[in-house]
């Protein structure tokens, strides 16, 4: 990395996470030159590292959002792994996890147990529902927090078919990005304010979500009737913005919500007629499909080529790898003997650099205990005793 200095080298984050929201939070912060050190327990630590497909010793979801960290294991239970994570606490700016509320507190590592030795501490907790309110204790997955926050209810077809989204809203978005977001507005905070050197970040994936759809609730509130699956002016209600099948049933999405990119529509195809009737409700998406299914995929793409339209195809994962726009912005990183990893989230001035190597389970508990001042012999002890 030469003499660049990425922005959070020099901060260390202790990551007790497990599964997408922090792992996602902590990759993000990675990336950005934190220190981050994973924490996992003895019995077979993140879930995520086992489930397939595999690549090598981790799977493929680890492989992706792991980078940069070095791992450690741990056993929080027992007195002697909770005074080994009191060392590292010592040289710690954040901690991460993702516990429900009252479990860190259960164990003497709670917000309020960990600030009387380290005062400056920030403390993250991403949970399904936050610390407070009726759903706290709940068990939740990102379905679950998207349906309740009413993502869910609105995602789906014209028909009333609800459709679960391609990927995890509430725990990518709402937890890790929201989470990661949380922790530099801290640090920043910290740097800034000498009187808030630390503090307790409530991330919660429902209230992530339940930000995210905000401009259609202030509809909804507003007395705005249509909301619903296929109902929204973005999610399928007019002609100028919806999926439609090209002639190979391929699928291809129109976008052409303003004035201009509608009409740059009806010109390419000329089809005048439509020009005043984009929001038409009444046959005119049935005009549109049948237009597009006049064409193939590989036909539209050709015919799209050199128009200032507001129309693309819908890629696959596979294609999308392989898209012109990905490998011209180096979106995917080649990583020697293994799949390619994606690139950072934040594009720094003079590109990416990111660590690329993904550690295998407690591979890096020696050294970080020595650094945190236990000679060799100790960490032996600790390991014999099973607490490392």
């Amino acid at each position: 990395m030469g003499d660049r200095r990425p922005p959070l080298r020099g901060i260390r984050v202790l990551d007790l996470t497990r599964l997408l929201p922090g792992d996602f939070a902590t990759w993000v912060l990675a990336d950005l030159g934190a220190d981050v050190i994973k924490v996992e327990d003895t019995a077979g630590g993140d879930y995520m590292r086992w489930m397939p497909p595999m690549v090598g010793e981790n799977s493929a979801m680890y492989w992706s959002l792991n980078r940069g960290k070095r791992c450690i294991k741990l056993d929080l239970k027992q007195a002697d792994g909770r005074e080994v994570f009191f060392r590292l606490l010592d040289d710690a700016d954040c901690l991460v996890e993702g516990f429900r509320p009252g479990v860190m507190a259960r164990l003497g590592l709670g917000y309020e147990d960990l600030k009387k030795r380290k005062p400056d501490i920030i403390y993250c907790a991403i949970t399904g529902y936050g610390q407070d309110g009726p759903y706290q204790q709940r068990a939740g997955h990102d379905l679950l927090y998207n349906s309740l926050a009413g993502l869910q209810g609105v995602t789906g077809t014209a028909d009333g078919e609800l459709a679960i989204p391609g990927f995890q809203i509430a725990d990518l978005g709402a937890g890790g990005m929201g989470g990661a977001l949380a922790i530099v507005s801290a640090l920043l905070r910290r740097e800034r304010d000498p009187e808030h050197p630390g503090g307790f970040l409530d991330v919660s994936m429902f209230d992530g979500v339940a930000a995210f759809i905000a401009p259609h609730m202030a509809r909804h509130l507003a007395g705005g009737s249509e909301i619903g699956p296929g109902r929204m002016q973005l999610n399928g209600r007019y002609p100028c913005y919806r999926l439609y099948r090209a002639g190979d049933g391929r699928w291809m999405a129109l976008a052409a919500l303003e004035p201009k990119f509608w009409k740059a529509f009806c010109e390419l195809v000329d089809r005048p007629g439509l020009l005043e009737r984009q929001f038409d409700e009444d046959g005119t998406a049935d005009e549109v499909a049948a237009i597009i299914a006049s064409r193939t995929r590989a036909e539209w793409e050709l015919v799209l080529q050199h128009a200032d339209v507001m129309m693309e195809p819908v890629n696959d994962l596979g294609e999308a790898s392989r898209d012109p726009q990905m490998v011209a912005r180096g979106l995917q990183i080649e990583v020697p003997g293994a799949i390619p990893q994606p690139a950072p989230v934040v594009r720094l001035e003079d590109g990416f650099h990111a660590d690329t190597r993904v550690a295998e389970y407690g591979a890096d508990t020696d050294a970080v205990l020595v650094e945190a001042g236990y000679t060799l012999e100790q960490v032996a002890g600790l390991r014999e005793a099973g607490v490392i």
